[in-house]
């Protein structure tokens, strides 16, 4: 009889879109309710995410009982626990109590700025989610009515939310169901999120979500481009997959084929 040599499965090492939530105020059940908030704003892009959570930023490492009470919050607010974060020796004896992993940082290049590293992990979505209405997208170059020399894809009629004041750091912006325009910056560590498209006047060195609720015709417009992570219907470019030719310069953003585009206008 011969012998199959020939492994069942192939096990590789690859990079997958795992969020990181650090910890800052050990309170349950609201760590629960913010990240319930989350998923019903945007459930194409926060719904059972993958998340890891990280006790790194506080003083002194839970107990199973209160870590596994999180766990089980969180799983019931929609998103999906599956690792610890590296950190000292009690966090790695609270793995084996809760039954899981520990993983090591990861996308450091993220987590920088005050209050950067627990709004970036907790935003996170998922780079292989399904976008919810695929549509054929316009050109880019062919779109070009905005100030910003392109065309804006609203879902609805309905006025867009207008955000007259930086958005700093830690500050977090949704318009749901519309347009959202920022006339001014948004910076590292902020996040803007909106149903329709994300129009910004100014630089963009946070985190901007387009098409929060599945919208593939979104797009995000920006007029100085340093985004850490841009998203448009829960598909998504960190900061190390945007061409450093792009940055600094005026940029819009938009889905073809389920993949992310991002050019330079005009």
């Amino acid at each position: 009889m011969a012998v199959d040599y020939e492994q069942a499965g192939e096990l590789k090492i690859g990079q997958v879109g795992i969020a990181n939530l650090r910890i800052r105020t050990l309170d349950v059940p609201r760590l629960v309710e913010e990240m319930r908030s989350r998923v019903q704003r945007a459930p194409n892009m926060f719904g059972r995410a993958a998340v890891v959570i990280d006790f790194g930023g506080l003083s002194h490492t839970p107990d199973a009982a209160t870590a596994q009470a999180l766990l089980d919050g969180l799983r019931a607010a929609g998103v999906l626990p599956v690792a610890l974060a590296y950190g000292t020796s009690e966090t790695d004896r609270l793995a084996q109590a809760l039954g899981l992993p520990l993983l090591a940082k990861f996308r450091a290049s993220y987590e920088r700025g005050e209050g950067g590293v627990a709004e970036v992990a907790a935003a996170a979505p998922r780079r292989e989610a399904v976008a919810a209405a695929p549509a054929p997208v316009a050109e880019p170059a062919k779109a070009s009515r905005s100030p910003m020399g392109a065309a804006a894809v609203s879902p609805t009629s309905s006025v867009g939310m207008i955000q007259s004041t930086p958005v700093r750091s830690g500050q977090q912006i949704y318009a749901d169901q519309r347009d959202l325009t920022v006339l001014t910056s948004v910076g590292a560590g902020a996040e803007v999120i909106a149903d329709g498209s994300v129009h910004i006047y100014g630089p963009l060195r946070g985190r901007a979500l387009a098409g929060a609720q599945g919208n593939a015709k979104a797009r995000i417009f920006c007029r100085e481009f340093y985004a850490e992570l841009v998203a448009i219907a829960g598909h998504y470019k960190v900061l190390e997959d945007i061409p450093k030719d792009l940055r600094g310069k005026p940029v819009q953003v938009w889905l073809e084929d389920e993949q992310i585009k991002i050019a330079a206008l005009d």
